[in-house]
């Protein structure tokens, strides 16, 4: 049996609503998969669930759907960040994948004193959040901010609690149960953090250093690690 299509849209779904298509999902829907008017699909927009569609107009360039009836409710992310040192593009592009499908609500690309790239194509990782969540059956698409430096961040940070990844920790596991509320995993570069980066994370009453095991890992696979570890102590894994 095939699966369903789903497509995110920018768009309100309400019943009966019209929902036209980017050149892009036109394409998708009409070019690549043969889809035709009458044939059925999930969309969503990240806000008002995920609705079954149909589609009433085919183009070269353009579309139109209608939404028939809500299939599922918005179902939201845990109030879960991830912050990580950008890497090359193709391994950014995996990160934010599994961060989305395992359930990140925000993705924020920092600059640390050891981080190579000066800048980041943030509209291409956005669209790689999106295709997660069409991929992954999720309703909520987290976002992705642009690039901005730790110290900055960290100049306004709240008491969010953060869960500093460092690789050079050798204290006793955190329990994640005795510090409830909303999170940040922070996960640096492959050179690690600087001296100063340290000394500043660890005046911080809201950071928490945490070990990953007695091997270095690559910066995405310390991301899903730590992904892995919150979601299974703290998150909605039922």
């Amino acid at each position: 049996m095939a699966s369903v299509i789903r497509l995110y849209v920018d768009h309100p779904l309400v019943a009966g609503q019209s929902v036209p298509l980017t050149v892009e999902q036109s394409h998708y829907l009409f070019r690549v998969m043969r889809k035709g008017v009458g044939e059925k699909l999930e969309v969503f927009n990240g806000v008002d669930g995920e609705w079954s569609a149909e589609i009433i107009q085919a183009g070269r360039k353009s579309g139109i759907l209608r939404c028939r009836n809500m299939s599922r409710p918005l179902r939201l992310p845990p109030d879960l960040w991830l912050m990580f040192a950008p890497l090359k593009k193709s391994r950014s592009n995996f990160l934010v994948e599994k961060a989305t499908e395992m359930g990140a609500s925000q993705i924020m690309p920092i600059k640390t004193d050891f981080t190579n790239l000066e800048r980041i194509r943030q509209d291409s990782l956005q669209s790689q959040a999106v295709e997660a969540a069409e991929q992954c059956g999720g309703t909520y698409v987290p976002s992705v901010l642009d690039l901005q430096k730790l110290s900055n961040v960290l100049d306004v940070w709240d008491d969010r609690n953060i869960m500093f990844c460092d690789e050079t920790f050798a204290g006793n596991t955190v329990d994640l149960s005795h510090s409830p509320g909303p999170w940040a995993i922070l996960i640096g570069p492959e050179g690690g953090f600087s001296t100063a980066e340290r000394k500043r994370l660890g005046e911080m009453s809201q950071v928490h250093r945490m070990a990953l095991g007695p091997r270095i890992l690559r910066a995405e696979t310390a991301a899903i690690a730590a992904l892995t570890l919150w979601q299974s102590n703290m998150g909605d894994w039922e």
